[in-house]
């Protein structure tokens, strides 16, 4: 596997996008912990893990699509802070959520699936 991030493969863009995605949750979820900017160490640690989110991202957009990349990326985020919403703060999982959520992971599937064929 090319580790270059000059000119990522496709496999390692990749993975630089679901690491975005996963950088994209902690910054969600510590920016309701930053107590809109009161709290200075969730407010630096958001900051932070945004920047991180972004720049794993830019970086993994030169090895693929725009597209399908951005869609798998904000995904990630918005399952994942979904899940930790759940997990964290009690925020309600309705079965009708769930639904909705199981469909957004069908089209991420669908979406890495059609880069392949």
């Amino acid at each position: 596997m090319n580790w270059s991030l000059s000119s990522p493969t496709p496999a390692f863009a990749w993975t630089l996008v679901v690491a975005s995605g996963l950088c994209e949750i902690v910054f969600s979820v510590l920016l309701k912990a930053a107590d809109g900017f009161t709290k200075p160490g969730p407010t630096a640690a958001a900051v932070g893990f945004g920047l991180v989110s972004i720049w794993l991202m830019s970086v993994a957009l030169r090895g693929v699509a725009l597209g399908p990349a951005y869609a798998v990326w904000a995904g990630i985020g918005t399952l994942g802070t979904a899940v930790m919403a759940t997990w964290l703060y009690g925020e309600a999982l309705t079965p009708l959520k769930a639904l909705f959520f199981a469909l957004v992971v069908v089209g991420i599937v669908g979406l890495q699936w059609s880069e392949s064929a």
